[in-house]
């Protein structure tokens, strides 16, 4: 059986631009596809961290510098949105996984 959902990744920093567009695997199911979706996002966020940020400042980074996943497939609307996914609330749950595992 041929994978159907597609996992692409923007560059929030080139926004925009499908050249700098990545492929971010193909999944069987809708939520396989979803789930890579958050751990790129997540992964995303873990990369704009600095020491002192707060969780606004976490996003403001996110939203200009982050990675931006999305799903290509038989789905009709979007079924993820990472700039509905990225909240304040996980921006703070990752800052303070960070600042635990120093």
């Amino acid at each position: 059986m041929d994978k159907k959902y597609l996992v692409k990744v923007d560059d929030n920093y080139h926004y925009g631009d499908e050249s700098e567009r990545y492929d971010g695997g193909s999944y069987l199911t809708l939520e396989e596809a979803i789930e890579k979706c958050k751990e790129i996002a997540i992964k995303s966020l873990k990369a704009c961290y600095e020491q002192g940020i707060d969780a606004d400042k976490l996003k403001a980074q996110w939203l200009m510098f982050g990675e931006d996943p999305f799903v290509i497939g038989d789905v009709g609307k979007p079924p993820f949105s990472a700039r509905e996914f990225v909240s304040k609330e996980l921006c703070s749950n990752v800052i303070a996984e960070i600042e635990r595992n120093k």
